[in-house]
């Protein structure tokens, strides 16, 4: 090899001045080619890794700033720590120090008191004996609260959520009612153990041959009606009715004097179809661990749903395929979601004006153009998805931007994911649809939602969005102005106290805290957390 380089430049000394400078200059042009070329496919190998190219520009947070543990198996459950990592931009909510401490101690609790232990077979053996708990020396060391499904899918998201809130406030172990279809939907948030209640449980075979409702014999709001529980008699479980028609004695569940005695009773059945957390800050004691927890007010749903609801993998498949088809391309992403009250139900003149009205007055979507227009050379590709039950709404827009140019040049494409015409809870593969279209929904950048839809306020919620709100529509009418923007991204508690407690009694639930006031997107009544006073 030594001998050929020698000859190599004898030849090359030999040549002529102008010929070794042309063979320079030839061999640099070569090389600089040659690195272009290869820093260019370098970079097309990197965007092919990725869904969306601006993902490469931040590094991947998989345990959301500590809220996540990483004691699970990542191929068990891939949306567990790739859903806010890959498919949307980092949230600029991050959990306080406080919060991650306070999970990670819930999670030993849970290992420690979670079916299969021995202090939950001690605990549901004790259900049998049902003796009076007024005295300490029969508690266990664990205490339980059971959440019961029921209504639709966002319902039971947000109680989920309000009671996993409770439990953390209380100290007690969350168990969730597994005869649904919990499973198929949402992996098991707690390393180690399992959220899902034993299906020989006991308390779900109704005793006393009633279904748990107000009239139920161990319900705290007839107990505490008849005076027949006080700090002297405790049960051994109780029933909480936390439903939309619930009284005014269930809804003492938050004030202070009743927890007192409510927390002394070892097994809590809660059933809930609102999303009751803000009322939990009327509670002085919960209130001052609640600030530690959530320096940022708006953001309590934010960062429970992301630390417990973590898709399925036939879940995410759905979520990451259809993304990857219809949105991953867009320079931006715009969610509409549509519900449709009262009956009949079904598609509108007037819902879809207020939604194109909504759209084109926020500016969110571009207005048509009366003359022909060049497309804009940067050709921006806006991604409308649209979530209803209906799709002659997308197929509405559709027609729309697919007929004329927009002002702006913009290419609008519109897609929705299924149109089902008829909400069919409790049916798997329907739950699983509006489960992967509450986080397709997340993914978007900005997102327009249907006052008081509880699909909606997940949505917006998961995604760290403000929303803007569609007002619900009177007499086949579009309203005017057909929507507002949100301050916050909490849900709405939308039939909470119309009152405080004990003394503040007479005072209305929306002016006893700053931070907690009525929701925008109803005519009375509902509660919101919010960090602008």
């Amino acid at each position: 090899m030594y001998h050929k380089f020698k000859i190599y430049r004898k030849i090359f000394k030999a040549l002529g001045l102008k010929t070794r400078v042309l063979i320079v200059v030839i061999f640099t042009c070569l090389l600089v080619v040659i690195l272009s070329f290869s820093n260019n496919l370098n970079n097309q190998l990197l965007d092919a890794t990725t869904n969306d190219s601006k993902v490469l520009d931040t590094p991947r947070d998989t345990l959301i700033g500590g809220l996540l543990t990483a004691d699970f198996d990542e191929a068990s459950c891939l949306s567990r720590y790739q859903k806010s990592s890959l498919y949307r931009k980092p949230s600029p909510y991050k959990p306080s120090e406080y919060l991650v401490s306070k999970l990670r101690s819930y999670e030993m609790l849970h290992r420690r008191c979670g079916p299969d232990t021995k202090a939950y077979k001690e605990a549901t053996e004790s259900l049998n004996r049902d003796e009076n708990y007024a005295d300490k020396s029969l508690n266990g060391e664990c205490r339980y609260v059971v959440w019961m499904a029921g209504y639709g899918l966002g319902n039971r998201m947000l109680t989920l959520a309000s009671v996993f809130l409770y439990a953390l406030l209380t100290e007690r172990v969350i168990l969730v009612d597994n005869r649904k279809d919990v499973s198929d939907l949402l992996c098991e948030p707690f390393p180690g153990t399992s959220w899902l209640l034993p299906l020989d449980f006991k308390l779900m075979k109704y005793p006393y041959g009633y279904d748990y409702n107000k009239e139920y014999p161990r319900c705290y709001g007839t107990m505490s009606e008849n005076h027949s529980i006080n700090s002297s008699s405790i049960p051994s479980y109780l029933y909480m009715h936390l439903l939309h028609d619930s009284r005014d004695s269930d809804k003492m569940f938050f004030c202070q004097k009743d927890q007192d005695l409510i927390d002394k009773v070892p097994w809590l059945i809660v059933q809930a179809n609102v999303y009751f957390a803000p009322s939990l800050w009327f509670n002085p004691t919960f209130q001052t661990e609640l600030v530690k927890l959530f320096p940022e007010k708006e953001t309590v749903f934010h960062h429970l749903a992301r630390y417990l609801f973590h898709p399925t993998n036939q879940v995410w498949d759905m979520v990451t395929e259809y993304y990857n088809a219809h949105l991953s391309k867009a320079e931006e992403r715009l969610g509409i979601q549509i519900r449709v009250f009262g009956n009949p139900a079904g598609y509108f003149k007037h819902v879809m004006d207020q939604i194109v009205g909504c759209t084109q007055r926020e500016k969110l979507l571009p207005e048509l153009d009366t003359q022909e227009v060049e497309i804009s050379k940067t050709k921006k590709h806006k991604a409308v998805l649209v979530a209803s039950l209906y799709p002659e709404y997308s197929q509405n827009l559709t027609k729309m931007y697919s007929n004329r140019p927009t002002s702006t040049g913009e290419i609008v494409e519109v897609y929705q994911p299924s149109g089902e015409r008829v909400q069919q809870t409790d049916t798997k593969i329907h739950d699983q649809k509006a489960l992967a279209e509450m986080y397709l929904m997340s993914s978007t950048d900005k997102i327009v939602t249907s006052a008081r839809s509880t699909f909606g306020y997940v949505s917006y919620s998961l995604g760290g969005l403000k929303p803007w709100l569609l007002y619900q529509p009177t007499n086949f009418t579009t309203p005017n102005p057909p929507c507002l923007r949100s301050t916050s991204m909490e849900p709405c508690f939308l039939t909470p106290p119309s009152h405080g407690c004990e003394a503040d009694w007479g005072t209305n639930s929306g002016k006893i805290l700053p931070f907690v006031r009525h929701c925008e997107d109803i005519m009375y009544g509902g509660l919101k957390l919010y960090d602008e006073f």
